[in-house]
């Protein structure tokens, strides 16, 4: 069973307008209300491709049932812990610009931690578990780590896509996955983004591998996205197209990834699928759909990055 955390989740407000400007009205010719959060974003794209999930964080109030009932309508499972408070509702405009206003959400008691934590320890052995995005007030970095201590405990393969440093820790528990982009795997080991270079990236990632990572797979955006484990670095470009929303291409590729290796597909297959899938959202105001999925595919191309890349 698959199995999806959102700490934080939200409603994601996307409106277009011809200009944003202060001090005056900016009216909006479009508008678009979608349930979200990073893991709820994988939920969403599993169903897609026929893949029966269950979505798990904590809600409350009535944006938290928009969220709810909108997964339900998609037919996704769900078993959010309920909560006071309200749910975040986060603004995406794209005017001239893409502007985005993500708020921090409502505090999470310490009882509601422990109900979650209580949940995660009754999921099945051998499941996976997403776990991404961020943490909301009331639950610290620590949460994550004893995530990951469950799952290691229970063999539950965990796919992490957090930017937390607490990521670093999670690694002595041996996580399935972990999918940073270029900007957070720089933030882990304190370097800029300008030095992630593909020979860096492939550095960092090993690194990575050797404190506990079972593979890493590093978005880049319209780069593409580097793949590493054990030795085997591969590459896969990024399909070009007009960027509109690029808030959650890289849940999509993740989702696509580990979606496809589930329905047996190769390796190679998986990674061109999930660039392009995370293509296909940058192209959309919201998730991207899967409709011409095959000609965005036809546009990625995947290399092998020799060890010798890694040393020059």
């Amino acid at each position: 069973m698959i199995y999806t955390l959102t700490p934080n989740p939200a409603i994601d407000l996307y409106v277009g307008l011809d200009q944003l400007k202060p001090e005056i009205v900016n009216r909006t010719y479009e508008e678009d209300y979608q349930p979200n959060g990073k893991a709820i974003n994988v939920s969403i794209m599993l169903k897609r491709l026929g893949l029966a999930n269950t979505a798990l964080g904590f809600l409350g109030g009535f944006s938290g049932k928009f969220i709810e009932d909108e997964l339900e309508k998609m037919d996704i499972n769900t078993s959010f812990v309920h909560i006071d408070g309200i749910t975040r509702i986060n603004v995406f405009a794209n005017a001239d610009k893409e502007y985005k206003i993500v708020n921090k959400g409502p505090e999470i008691s310490p009882e509601k931690v422990k109900e979650m934590l209580d949940m995660i320890s009754s999921l099945p052995e051998k499941s996976i578990l997403f776990v991404s995005g961020s943490l909301p007030g009331g639950v610290s970095d620590e949460f994550f780590v004893e995530v990951a201590k469950i799952c290691d405990h229970k063999r539950i393969k965990l796919v992490l896509d957090i930017s937390s440093k607490a990521l670093l820790d999670c690694l002595d528990y041996q996580p399935y996955l972990i999918k940073p982009n270029d900007e957070e795997l720089a933030t882990f080991f304190d370097l800029d983004v300008s030095e992630m270079t593909e020979s860096k990236i492939i550095e960092c990632s090993n690194i990575l591998l050797e404190r506990g990572a079972q593979q890493v797979l590093v978005s880049r955006g319209e780069k593409g996205a580097i793949y590493v484990k054990d030795g085997n670095i591969l590459k896969v470009t990024s399909p070009k197209g007009e960027v509109i929303n690029t808030a959650c291409a890289g849940d999509t590729m993740l989702s696509g990834f580990i979606g496809k290796l589930e329905q047996g597909y190769s390796l190679e297959e998986a990674l061109r699928f999930a660039s392009a899938a995370g293509s296909a959202t940058a192209f959309s105001k919201g998730l991207g759909e899967l409709s011409h999925i095959d000609l965005l595919i036809s546009e990625t191309k995947i290399s092998t990055l020799k060890e010798e890349k890694m040393n020059g």
